[in-house]
């Protein structure tokens, strides 16, 4: 399984960006699709952005749609989801995923990550 270490967590106010970075380690990065989940206070987690292995796919819930952008660099192993225009209820746990899917065309659903990072707390203070 590949390894995953998020980072870039922490206390923003409304309005305010955040980065945060998933660093990979023990596969092959580019044979993966990777993507970001969150789970807020008494709510179920919830994919929030995808990406497949070239990074030229991407997926976006509504709710983040034109706010948040997920991107990778494969020479890093490491992914990022850059959040602007952050929101009170975009406050949660986010944990980054990644799904074996070589050379796949477009980005893992749902049901296809198999791999999980230990997640990072933001909290957005409106």
């Amino acid at each position: 399984q590949v390894q995953l270490v998020e980072s870039g967590g922490g206390l923003v106010q409304a309005g305010g960006s955040l980065r945060l970075s998933c660093a990979a380690s023990g596969r092959t990065f580019s044979d993966y699709g990777m993507g970001w989940f969150r789970q807020g206070p008494g709510k179920e987690r919830a994919l929030v952005a995808a990406i497949n292995w070239s990074g030229v796919n991407t997926y976006y819930a509504d709710s983040v749609k034109g706010r948040f952008t997920i991107y990778r660099d494969n020479s890093k192993s490491t992914v990022y989801l850059q959040m602007n225009s952050l929101k009170p209820e975009d406050t949660a746990v986010y944990y980054c995923a990644a799904a074996y899917a070589p050379y796949a065309p477009t980005w893992p659903k749902t049901g296809d990550f198999g791999s999980w990072g230990q997640g990072t707390q933001v909290t957005v203070s409106s």
